[in-house]
């Protein structure tokens, strides 16, 4: 008897359509080996490996860990207003990072949004005057500590 296999193509979680899409626009994402864990309205967690990021000292270089934080960031606003279903350019405006010890391996940034009051401000704004500006705070992680934190401006432009 002949048993014929059925497949069912699944959608891509968000979290590949997330990586696909920073791997397409961010090409410093595939360089670094950026992959996507979390990415909902909420939470975004990047990982990246330490072979492509590493300096001289066989440590995570710093451009490298400001680049996984900012794009945490970034990508959590990305999301969110996808979620939304609102079209804008985002664009980082400014940012500061604290860096609290090196980093020997692997590594992962992750932003939350923890102030939903002021999301929902900035999405009025970006409504109202077609720009708005939302700062976020991102951490770098290894080995399940903190080494590194990241605060950042981010202003979307519709149209």
């Amino acid at each position: 008897m002949n048993a014929s296999v059925v497949t069912h193509s699944s959608p891509a979680s968000p979290e590949l359509e997330v990586e696909q899409y920073l791997h397409q626009h961010i090409p410093l994402t595939v360089a670094m080996g950026v992959r996507v864990k979390i990415a909902t309205p909420g939470r975004v967690e990047l990982a990246a490996p330490l072979a492509p990021n590493i300096n001289h000292h066989a440590t995570v270089f710093g451009g490298s860990a400001s680049a996984l934080a900012t794009l945490s960031a970034w990508t959590l606003v990305h999301v969110g207003l996808r979620h939304a279903e609102v079209e804008a350019v985002i664009v980082i405006q400014r940012n500061v990072m604290s860096y609290e010890e090196p980093i020997y391996g692997d590594f992962s940034a992750v932003c939350t949004l923890i102030d939903d009051t002021a999301w929902q401000r900035f999405l009025k704004t970006l409504e109202r005057r077609g720009r708005a500006r939302i700062t976020m705070n991102a951490h770098l992680g290894f080995e399940g500590r903190q080494v590194a934190s990241f605060e950042g401006d981010f202003v979307a432009l519709k149209g």
